[in-house]
């Protein structure tokens, strides 16, 4: 019985030192079979921003432009400037080959390129340089001032293209990276610039100067991450390295970023991009009809019991309004269901449709509201017989 008392206790103390003993020699397995291996010094340093930075910088490039200005030149260097003299010694003029350079991003595999359309304004040449140093000849096929977007298309195919995101899903507060070509070949290396900040707001209207009564650029999206001169058309990504903006332009007192940065959202860029693939422009749509704010002199005159909305004073009978029933005199209390008390709120109301789309006007026509639905057509053109 002694010696199978003994037997047992050893067995069981057998059972209990074998995973030590088993996790013993696999862990020196392990140091051998990795011995003389380099770890990973980039592992822990391979954040969500280097990862979405990686994955759209490919397609990222900087935009050179030439274009042409007349210069003057008073040959009396304005001291003796006045009409007698301009009319015997006229301002001499001359014209000036001026470069610039901004940023842009590819968006097709077939050569498709989005920028401001302040980038290439007025430009005579335009070239397109790529993330692999290779520069390459562009032409605008499609561009709107009205919303600072232009679309180029390059030489060639089968470049790399930015994966875009959803503007409408933005959250306040996410990562926000930059890229561009800040201050173009100053650092003479075609590797764009990263910078990284966060969504500072969304919705953002931003007007001209404090005097300014209607705004220029609607619905932007705001960040402090750095852009500088140079950024300008370049891609604004988020932490999925999706393209969520193209970078606009900066408020500054010094011409350098201190984080008051603003870009256009990617899902207008999108409409605008269907636009010039489908009709070569962008088609710009109108209501067919003109208001003006009802401020309290204005109601006065014309016996309102307050001031608010607008007031329509122009129908284009042939346009959006005219067909859908809008009157002279109509009062537009609300657009879509939002209140409209200025030219603002008006064009705020329209902008960023697409012909097409329909609004939905609440109107008090005589004391009494109605409900109005017109379909917005495209602007007349230059030359159009209309």
């Amino acid at each position: 019985m002694t010696n199978a008392r003994q037997n047992a206790t050893a067995r069981r103390n057998g059972a209990r030192w074998w995973p030590v003993v088993l996790a013993m020699a696999l862990a020196s397995t392990m140091r051998a079979s990795t011995a003389g291996a380099a770890p990973d010094p980039g592992a822990s340093r391979r954040t969500a921003i280097v990862t979405a930075a990686q994955r759209v910088s490919p397609a990222v490039v900087t935009v050179s432009v030439i274009s042409t200005r007349v210069m003057r030149v008073d040959p009396f260097g304005g001291s003796l400037h006045d009409e007698f003299f301009d009319r015997f010694f006229p301002q001499q003029e001359y014209r000036q080959r001026v470069p610039s350079m901004g940023s842009g991003f590819i968006v097709d595999p077939a050569g498709l390129v989005i920028t401001n359309e302040h980038v290439v304004h007025d430009a005579d040449d335009i070239k397109v340089t790529l993330n692999d140093g290779r520069q390459i000849g562009a032409k605008v096929i499609g561009s709107t001032p009205i919303y600072d977007l232009a679309v180029l298309q390059l030489e060639g195919k089968g470049f790399p293209a930015a994966p875009l995101g959803d503007s409408d899903r933005i959250l306040v507060g996410e990562w926000a990276i930059a890229i561009g070509s800040p201050f173009g070949y100053l650092l003479n290396d075609t590797q764009p610039t990263v910078t990284a900040g966060v969504v500072s707001a969304t919705h953002r209207d931003v007007k001209s100067d404090a005097s300014a009564s209607t705004g220029v650029y609607k619905d932007m999206i705001q960040t402090d991450a750095a852009i500088n001169p140079g950024n300008s058309g370049g891609p604004l990504v988020n932490a999925d390295g999706e393209v969520i903006g193209i970078n606009a332009f900066i408020f500054t007192p010094s011409g350098g970023s201190i984080g008051l940065g603003f870009a256009i959202p990617i899902n207008l860029a999108k409409r605008i991009l269907g636009e010039i693939r489908q009709y070569g422009r962008v088609r710009q749509a109108y209501p067919g009809m003109t208001v003006q704010e009802v401020t309290a002199g204005l109601a006065r005159r014309l016996g309102y019991a307050d001031e608010g909305g607008l007031v329509v004073t122009r129908i284009d009978d042939t346009g959006p309004a005219g067909k859908a029933g809008v009157k002279v005199g109509d009062r537009i209390r609300k657009v879509d269901g939002r209140t409209v008390d200025t030219v603002d709120d008006a064009q705020k109301s329209i902008y960023g449709k697409s012909v097409g789309d329909r609004l939905k006007l609440t109107l008090d026509r005589g004391g009494k509201a109605l409900e109005v639905t017109l379909t917005l057509a495209e602007a007349p053109r230059a030359g159009d017989n209309q």
